[in-house]
């Protein structure tokens, strides 16, 4: 038997009191991603991303373990019941023009405390201040540089569309503002190399086009290690007592956590190891999170329709991002139809081995997004399930 047909076995045991759909997590593959984490990240402390995670049993589980601390956030509203919930640092990774949140989090010391925001322009100061109830609480704030890796004069950019702030000069200006500015304290800088840590360097069937990212990437790394620094040496002269310069994430924690001007590195998705994340060369990991659907349909040789299962990730359109048929191994999509809304027809020999009600084990293209499908996740650890603890949609809870 493969180690996946023992996975799917055991996966089948643990959950045959249960109906599909379902989605576990493999405490056991859980545990060794994240152990895996802090080995690459070389004794910075990492910070977890919620937004790959969501779920609050899950994100207590990891913050319990050496070497993680602290939360990313991924919107105000999503901060401020983290921060309720007794996670006592949140940093927000995004700018956010949530007045009823801010008017929130500047009339309680609490979370005034527990919260940083993300400001890359002025403008988003004078949101919070056009917000406040009360004055005499600091609100945190955290600037962003932009990672992006730009080539013949700018006319050529790789990397993701966020900060306009890319210079030393433009992050020590708006450190300057933030300094004179009361209501506000600057604490930290954040940067995420998008394009080296979410971008797969080894694209199966794809040999030039691996060899032509491992060259970006390396670019990159060099160029952004070299201006992060400089960017913190500006930065730290407005503001020495600096608390984190926060950079990486799952596909680059040894690289970023390498850098003498990083303090903490972060990470989310290498948890729970979506497909994306198996085309690395630097690490590997173990599958934790799949959802299973029922076979209902067998309409005909080497052909089951599952229910459902048409659960994109989110980026740009594409076949990579699908969740991709797991256990048993050999399916595939009819190309004709692909995942659907309701029904998902699924080829391959494997499917005549396939009777009705049998679950069919998915990955999805992404972490967290799979949690805004759900509304529990059912725990497996060997082959059993030992609890079951609710995502945010279980506790009510869909921020974007």
């Amino acid at each position: 038997m493969t180690p996946r047909a023992a996975d799917r076995a055991r996966y089948d045991r643990a959950t045959a009191h249960l109906d599909a759909p379902v989605a576990i997590v493999d405490l056991e593959a859980f545990d060794a991603n994240a152990d895996d984490l802090v080995r690459r990240a070389a004794g910075k402390p990492i910070r977890v991303a919620s937004k790959s995670v969501r779920c609050r049993a899950l994100l207590e589980r990891v913050l319990a373990r050496p070497g993680f601390a602290g939360l990313m956030s991924f919107t105000l509203a999503e901060s401020v019941w983290l921060a309720r919930a007794g996670f006592e640092d949140v940093l927000l990774a995004y700018p956010s023009a949530d007045r009823a949140g801010f008017a929130e989090l500047t009339s309680d010391p609490k979370l005034a405390g527990a919260i940083t925001v993300m400001v890359d322009d002025p403008a988003q100061l004078d949101l919070v201040d056009r917000a406040r109830e009360r004055d005499g609480l600091e609100v945190r704030v955290c600037l962003e540089l932009d990672t992006s890796l730009q080539l013949f004069g700018g006319r050529v950019r790789v990397g993701a569309r966020r900060s306009p702030l890319r210079s030393p000069a433009q992050l020590a200006e708006l450190a300057r503002s933030v300094a004179r500015r009361p209501g506000f304290r600057l604490v930290g800088l954040m940067a995420y190399e998008g394009h080296v840590a979410g971008v797969g360097d080894a694209v199966a069937g794809s040999p030039l086009r691996s060899r032509a990212i491992r060259l970006m990437q390396a670019a990159a790394r060099k160029e952004l290690a070299a201006r992060r620094a400089e960017v913190v040496r500006a930065v730290r002269a407005v503001v020495p007592d600096l608390e984190f310069v926060n950079g990486g994430g799952t596909g680059s924690v040894q690289h970023t956590a390498a850098e003498a001007a990083v303090t903490e590195v972060a990470a989310g998705s290498g948890l729970y190891v979506p497909r994306l994340f198996d085309n690395y060369t630097s690490f590997s990991g173990r599958p934790a999170a799949l959802f299973a659907q029922p076979v209902v349909r067998r309409p005909g040789v080497g052909v089951v329709t599952v229910l459902g299962g048409g659960y994109p990730a989110s980026g740009a359109a594409g076949p990579d991002r699908l969740p991709v048929p797991y256990l048993p191994e050999g399916l595939r999509y009819d190309p004709q139809e692909g995942a659907g809304e309701v029904q998902t027809p699924l080829l391959g020999s494997a499917a005549d081995d396939l009777l009705i009600g049998d679950k069919v084990w998915f990955r999805h293209a992404k972490a967290g997004e799979l949690c805004e499908r759900f509304e529990e996740l059912q725990l497996v650890e060997g082959d059993r399930v030992t609890a079951a603890v609710p995502t945010y949609r279980g506790e009510g809870r869909t921020f974007l």
